[in-house]
């Protein structure tokens, strides 16, 4: 059996009313990954920090999600020699 570790971190920035996360995968093999994501709340809504760090960082590891799929399905196009499909974010 074979393990392998890949970490994640999560890094979130507010400034005013914007929040802004990267997530970044370390680990994989070929380097890291960054994904970023924002968020912003509306002037007529309530300010609820939590809400836009949430919604920050689902956004930013939706785009590092689509990355790797991305990466996977180019590196099974390389092994393969063949063009993915249903694979792709």
């Amino acid at each position: 059996m074979t393990t392998k570790t890949w970490n994640a971190e999560i890094t979130i920035t507010e400034k005013g009313s914007e929040v802004s996360a990267e997530a970044r995968l370390r680990g994989k093999e070929g380097g890291q990954m960054v994904g970023q994501g924002t968020a912003r709340c509306n002037p007529t809504d309530e300010n609820v920090p939590a809400i836009g760090d949430e919604l920050a960082v689902a956004r930013a590891m939706s785009h590092l999600s689509h990355q790797l799929l991305q990466r996977a399905a180019h590196d099974i196009e390389v092994h393969t020699a063949q063009p993915v499909e249903r694979l792709h974010a």
